[in-house]
């Protein structure tokens, strides 16, 4: 438990959408003091140049990555590939990092290489990192210095499957996972798919296979000595913010729904970000991004097919909080041993 000062944090790439959204999360946290954020493209500018909700809230602005100086916890959200080529220094910087990006995701230099297409710049630092979904590696996540967030898909697909798979209700092969996503997801450099008149309007298969995120749950599944096969389909949709995974599974033998409420009430009972969203009425029966913006909350949902051994599960989140920067708060808090749900009590807006 650190001492009952101001955490003094600084934030490396905060002028894109995670860095936004984190630095949102941070200047309302009782307990954080937001020290510096950098930005080598626009250093001297302020941040609320690039941030406007965040006027009247802060007075930074941003520096370069090289004047970054000491402090006590450093959070990354550079793009993929970066922080791997200076992740010694940033060690230096503080006690502890949280990356946001996927370059200390995965355990070993082949597999990154395997799925990103790159030789990895610092193996030797990759034991160092505890992969941070605070659900199931709350203890781990509590004793770690440097931690690394996992991917959007990633985070929501594990938080659907880790009851079941763990508890050998689903078989594992296959488990497929059709993902829909915001165009935040893509990040905040513009790009010809970004591009207004070919985005508006898309639903957009992006990613049919092979998506990298499949690495990132099939490593959790494993760690517990679980292989499974995990396939990703991941399609644009237009929404800004967002994930909608809907993953289709298929049951070892028959079971009731009421197996399933248990699986998910035994394991997510007393985590505050998980809500289990099963109604026969209403317009929100199961779980939706649109109401989920700007909070921390995985949402899942699930139904067992009649007719079939089959098992669909759904879960929401918004990819920039639950699935980006609040969730790298979330394993801040427990790194710091603040209240895990500090600073992330927004509830979200109706209507949106």
């Amino acid at each position: 438990m650190l001492n009952q000062g101001r955490l003094r944090v600084s934030v490396v790439g905060g002028s894109g959408y995670a860095g936004g959204e984190l630095l949102r999360i941070l200047l309302g946290h009782p307990r954080v003091q937001v020290q510096q954020v950098t930005s080598n493209r626009q250093a001297g500018q302020p941040v609320t140049l690039s941030h406007p909700n965040l006027r009247g809230l802060t007075s930074l602005t941003f520096v370069r990555a090289e004047e970054i100086g000491d402090c006590d916890l450093l959070f990354l959200a550079l793009p993929n590939g970066e922080s791997m080529q200076s992740m010694e220094m940033w060690m230096t910087r503080a006690e502890r990092v949280i990356d946001l990006g996927a370059d200390f995701r995965l355990r070993s230099a082949e597999e990154w290489t395997a799925w990103y297409g790159t030789e990895h710049a610092a193996p030797h630092l990759l034991p160092h990192f505890t992969y941070g979904v605070p659900e199931i590696s709350a203890d781990q996540i509590r004793n770690a210095r440097h931690v690394a967030g996992p991917g959007c898909e990633a985070i929501v697909s594990i938080l659907c499957l880790y009851p079941l798979v763990r508890r050998g209700i689903l078989k594992p092969d296959p488990i497929i996972i059709d993902a829909k996503m915001g165009s935040s997801q893509a990040g905040h450099a513009p790009t010809d798919a970004s591009h207004h008149p070919e985005r508006a309007g898309a639903v957009r298969s992006y990613k049919p296979t092979g998506h990298r995120h499949a690495a990132e749950i099939q490593q959790v599944f494993r760690n517990v000595g679980l292989p499974s096969s995990v396939c990703i389909s991941a399609t644009a949709v237009e929404m800004v913010r967002g994930v909608l995974v809907t993953i289709h599974g298929f049951a070892h033998q028959d079971l009731t729904e009421q197996e399933l409420w248990r699986a998910f009430r035994s394991e997510y009972s007393g985590k505050p970000f998980v809500r289990i969203v099963k109604q026969t009425q209403g317009l929100y029966r199961y779980p939706e991004p649109k109401i989920l913006q700007g909070t921390n909350y995985c949402e899942i949902g699930f139904e067992k097919e009649r007719r079939s051994d089959r098992v669909v599960i759904l879960g929401a989140i918004d990819n920039l909080v639950k699935g980006t920067s609040g969730n790298g708060v979330q394993c801040m808090n427990l790194m710091c041993g603040f209240p895990e749900t500090m600073g992330l009590e927004f509830p979200g807006l109706h209507p949106v």
